[in-house]
């Protein structure tokens, strides 16, 4: 009995062995395809909020970490957008944290003189059918936003309808565009905060 034992603990422990070599060989196999596909993900998004013929450098190599209540609680990536030397924009990551079932996190693209290129919506918990039209793929509503220019920190048309402003809410749910309508125009103001900011940011790469 204890001989039968042994021989099958040693074959578990092959077996695992064998098992854990497998799953590591496959990790380094699909890795770089992996982070490939990501990378190509990323872009498309980047794509979507800033108009490509605006700039010529490479958005995902112009990273910045920025801490600032603007974007939302926490770090956020800002990307850089340059025309030869110039930074002529930024997309950067956004929460808005009132959203009607908790935070909604954003990409919102827009230059430095307060027009918003276009913004979407990455994570968001918002209700099936009604919150969820924030989301492109269920609505176009967030694409209302796009091209849009804030008149400053007191422009009141940079808001849904039913606070004044100039972006339809949803029937029965008007917390939810409200949320991401007033974290995209934070996320514009703060932008224009930036050229006098770049040059002291933490790279994404920094510790």
């Amino acid at each position: 009995m204890l001989k039968t034992m042994r021989k099958h603990g040693v074959t578990l422990a092959l077996f695992a062995a064998f098992s854990t070599g497998l799953t590591a060989a496959i990790n380094e196999l699909t890795k770089n395809t992996i982070a490939h596909q990501a990378s190509l993900v990323q872009q498309a998004l980047f794509d979507q909020v800033f108009p490509t013929d605006k700039y010529d450098n490479d958005l995902q190599q112009s990273c910045f970490w920025v801490n600032d209540p603007a974007l939302g609680k926490g770090e956020h990536r800002v990307y850089v957008a340059r025309k030869g030397d110039n930074p002529v924009g930024v997309v950067m990551e956004a929460t808005a944290p009132d959203g009607y079932s908790g935070a909604i996190q954003l990409l919102v693209g827009s230059d430095f003189q307060g027009t918003i290129w276009g913004s979407r919506v990455t994570e968001h918990h918002e209700t099936p059918g009604l919150g969820d039209k924030i989301e492109l793929r269920i609505s176009d509503w967030i694409t209302t936003l796009s091209n849009k220019h804030i008149q400053g920190a007191d422009d009141a048309s940079f808001a849904v309808k039913k606070d004044g402003g100039q972006f339809d809410q949803f029937t029965g749910a008007t917390i939810t565009p409200r949320a991401v309508v007033n974290a995209v125009k934070r996320a514009g103001l703060y932008a224009e905060t930036l050229p006098d900011k770049l040059s002291g940011l933490p790279a994404c790469g920094e510790p």
